[in-house]
């Protein structure tokens, strides 16, 4: 089954540390941008190849929905009612189809939260940050942690179960003191699923010309290191399960949509500066929000132009490049060990390329295992099976030294 991405590139304001596709001061160009969205939607979905080479909506099942952004709650529910109209006339999304939309706590109300859940909105994202007010004004973030216990209960109260709250650790000046007091006012909120992703000085964005000139000081990689692991054991003890490197869940509760990345299955993406990876390639569209309406709007569709466009390409589509074997196991091989559970699974490796995973990655494999970084586990039950099955997962160490394990395994 498919995942769908939908990319929201709109924000209030831009805050100093992202470097996402995301515009502040054009909410005017909205109406455009969702009607181009739904342009893009249908045409993929007359695209969608089957079996017998013609479209066939047997082939167009969907299991999961995300709205990214930017900041997908500053559309309206009207809006959003209008894109679920084209994703269900273009796609077949299955019962229990996993609906996610991320927000910022304080652009969202009780009376929205229950209008979206009732046009489908299933899961909540909420991007907290911190829980500490000096933190907060750092990042350039408009919210307090107030507004995060309103928003919150708000989701609870509109019928939203399964909520997920981003954090940040690592950043310049914090303490492990402030870090802990984000956790315990986060797990105070009770939610299904955590994030925290260390903060990264990104090329471009003020945070990283601040730190290129002395501005800004260093976040200390030893004490972000601590902060990781006193998280891991502080939710680990209050009943989550670290499922990925960066990511928390209560049992069941895991991130379907995310699984369908790290696990190098295909999805599709819809909007400016979307990325998607599907039938043998990988993709991505126009950056800036009037191209891609113009794109969209100016578009013609007879059937010569669309047969010059590859499945999943869409006139939006402004890079792409055609998988290689090694290419794709090369990404197998980086973002399955994000999955700090499951890991890699021989079988899985072999069913997926033909061939075993010793004989493509066995001095890799040997080599980290003798770093400490890589281990082999039998694992019972992996992914609902019965069986046990050897898996190749991080160590603790490994977690720790992500980014240099995955350089292995990139292809020359």
């Amino acid at each position: 089954m498919y995942s769908l991405y939908l990319h929201i590139p709109f924000c209030t304001h831009r805050c100093a540390y992202c470097d996402f596709n995301t515009y502040a001061g054009q909410e005017d160009a909205i109406p455009a941008y969702v009607n181009a969205l739904c342009k893009e939607i249908e045409f993929m979905g007359g695209r969608f190849p089957s079996p017998g080479g013609d479209a066939g909506r047997d082939e167009r099942k969907v299991h999961t929905v995300f709205f990214g952004g930017g900041t997908p709650s500053l559309l309206s529910p009207l809006q959003f009612d209008s894109v679920f109209r084209s994703l269900r006339a273009s796609f077949d999304l299955i019962p229990g189809c996993e609906m996610t939309i991320e927000a910022n706590p304080g652009t969202v109300s009780y009376e929205g939260l229950t209008q979206l859940h009732a046009i489908g909105i299933n899961r909540i994202s909420f991007g907290v940050q911190s829980a500490n007010t000096f933190e907060l004004r750092m990042l350039e973030r408009s919210h307090t942690f107030l507004d995060v216990i309103e928003a919150v209960t708000s989701a609870r109260k509109a019928g939203l179960d399964n909520i997920n709250l981003d954090l940040i650790y690592g950043l310049p000046g914090q303490t492990l003191s402030a870090w802990q007091t984000t956790i315990k006012r986060i797990l105070d909120l009770h939610p299904e699923h955590i994030s925290a992703y260390a903060l990264t000085l990104e090329h471009g964005t003020p945070f990283g010309r601040w730190s290129s000139k002395g501005l800004l000081p260093l976040p200390d990689p030893d004490l972000a290191a601590e902060m990781y692991e006193w998280a891991d054991e502080m939710l680990e003890a209050n009943g989550y399960v670290q499922y990925e490197i960066s990511n928390w869940a209560k049992p069941g509760r895991e991130c379907r949509h995310n699984l369908q990345y790290w696990r190098g299955l295909p999805y599709l993406a819809f909007g400016a500066g979307a990325h998607g990876y599907a039938g043998g390639y990988r993709y991505s569209n126009v950056l800036r929000i009037k191209t891609y309406i113009d794109r969209l709007a100016n578009y013609q569709l007879p059937e010569s132009q669309i047969s010059n466009l590859p499945f999943p390409l869409s006139p939006a589509t402004v890079n792409h490049h055609k998988q290689t074997l090694k290419d794709d196991m090369s990404e197998f091989m980086m973002t399955g060990l994000r999955l700090t559970r499951e890991g890699i699974l021989s079988s899985e490796f072999e069913r997926r390329f033909d061939r075993k995973l010793e004989d493509v990655f066995g001095k890799e494999i040997q080599k980290l295992g003798k770093l400490g970084l890589l281990e082999k586990k039998l694992s019972p039950g992996v992914r609902g099976g019965m069986d046990e099955e050897e898996t190749l997962r991080l160590t603790r160490r490994g977690r720790l030294l992500g980014n240099q394990v995955f350089m292995q395994f990139v292809g020359e």
